[in-house]
């Protein structure tokens, strides 16, 4: 499914947006909106005017795969094409939750968004200082998805509790797509 096109101009400064930042843990029943969802993982992965990623990656390799959890399923990101492919077609943000050790805001927000990394499209290039690599980039791809979130009024913050297995067979993905984040997405409740 084709995404709306992102917005490359805001109405928020970015001192305004690293203000506001916070980390919520009670989130609204208000949906999260398509342009919203949009213009969040554009902000996470997608692809500027220049065809560049909007978070560096060490040797411009990519290991980062986003999925996100929502009312409707599991979708991954798909940044060439800014678009997201379902992956599974029914609820699973109650899981999601069992799977972080039962934190109850992941099954309340509308939106989940799972990073993962495959970490050997690093490693094969730059052995174990690849590790690092990737997860320095997860860190720029999670600061995005902050900062994102603040600028459009939403909340979330950054989980890393959880069971990797678990959560990979909760959103149907194999092991080479390893999670680093949870990062529940909605409006402040």
């Amino acid at each position: 499914m084709e995404l709306p096109k992102p917005k490359y101009t805001g109405t928020v400064s970015l001192e305004d947006a690293i203000i506001q930042r916070r980390s919520i843990r009670r989130f609204s029943d208000e949906i999260v909106s398509i342009e919203d969802l949009s213009q969040i993982l554009w902000a996470a992965q997608g692809l500027t005017k220049g065809r560049q990623r909007t978070a560096p990656s060490a040797g411009g390799l990519y290991p980062i795969e986003l999925f996100v959890a929502t009312h409707d399923g599991v979708f991954r990101y798909v940044p060439d094409g800014h678009r997201i492919e379902e992956i599974i077609k029914k609820e699973v943000r109650a899981k999601l939750s069992a799977a972080a050790l039962n934190q109850g805001f992941i099954k309340d927000a509308p939106v989940v968004l799972v990073i993962t990394a495959v970490f050997e499209r690093v490693t094969s290039k730059y052995g174990e200082r690849g590790e690092r690599y990737v997860h320095q980039e997860s860190g720029h791809v999670a600061q995005n998805v902050c900062l994102a979130c603040a600028a459009l009024g939403l909340g979330t913050l950054v989980v890393g509790a959880f069971h990797d297995l678990e959560v990979q067979k909760v959103l149907g993905i194999s092991e080479r797509f390893e999670p680093l984040y949870i990062m529940p997405i909605g409006r402040k409740g």
